[in-house]
């Protein structure tokens, strides 16, 4: 699978880093949703710019052991389509905080 970015772990619970695609290569954090309320609600916004482009959830897929973060994003640069990622471990690169978007 092809990254589309790189991630780390932040001391607030959330993830800094860039996302690298064709038409778009910019910084993007990936905070919690502290103003989450439910169980339907985002776990994740993702912002880049000050500008909020996608929300992420917390799921545990079949046969993981480990829950996982999907990723959806949605920015005028990707021609109006929503983008689908998940966070993957980075192996080895900047110890266990590191994730690539895949």
């Amino acid at each position: 699978m092809t990254a589309i970015g790189f991630v780390t772990r932040t001391i607030h619970g959330g993830f800094s880093g860039e996302l690298k695609l064709l038409p778009i290569c910019t910084h993007i954090d990936i905070v919690p949703n502290r103003d989450k309320s439910g169980d339907m609600p985002s776990d994740f916004r993702i912002f880049t710019e000050g500008l909020e482009v996608g929300s992420g959830r917390i799921l545990c897929g079949d046969g993981r052991a480990t829950d996982y973060v999907s990723l959806s994003l949605a920015a005028p640069g990707l021609g109006g389509r929503k983008l689908y990622a998940n966070l993957g471990r980075g192996g080895g690169l900047r110890g266990e905080r590191g994730f690539f978007l895949v």
